[in-house]
């Protein structure tokens, strides 16, 4: 009985010890670092979080100088992406993935570029007009642009 005890009582110190780590630990919120970057040609340089899930969405096919928008996406089997569906789309991955097969089959909309990096996705986007993404890094090819979405540089 003395035994149990002991492993009980180092176990539960652990537990402890674990738990006030987890705590009091400073912890990254991802939707303070996501961010909506576009191609220099197309997007506006600054939308609603409504008009940008509108957009990402597929619900609107294009920009208001009529290129046609072209969605960049992190693929959803990955942390980030999974970040992204709940954040922007306030969906879990297969939801997503779902939403686009059924816009896609139905014809409806073009399906989005998935990407497995945010090296990725910021390569296409700067190749391609029209092109709008989210990312959790800066902006780094003279092509792309963060956007603003309600007058903040974050989603």
């Amino acid at each position: 009985m003395e035994n149990i005890y002991k492993i009980l009582k180092y176990n539960m110190a652990g537990l402890l010890v674990l738990l006030l780590i987890l705590l009091t630990a400073p912890q990254a919120r991802a939707q303070d670092t996501l961010a909506a970057i576009a191609n220099q040609d197309g997007a506006p340089a600054a939308l609603s979080f409504n008009e940008l899930q509108s957009v990402l969405m597929g619900e609107k096919q294009r920009w208001s100088n009529g290129t046609k928008v072209v969605i960049a996406l992190i693929k959803t089997n990955n942390t980030l992406g999974a970040t992204i569906c709940k954040v922007v789309f306030d969906m879990k991955p297969d939801e997503l993935n779902k939403h686009w097969l059924a816009l896609v089959f139905q014809g409806k909309a073009s399906a989005p570029y998935f990407f497995n990096s945010v090296t990725e996705l910021e390569e296409f986007v700067s190749h391609n007009p029209g092109s709008i993404g989210i990312t959790n890094k800066a902006v780094s090819s003279p092509n792309v642009r963060r956007l603003t979405i309600d007058r903040k540089e974050t989603i």
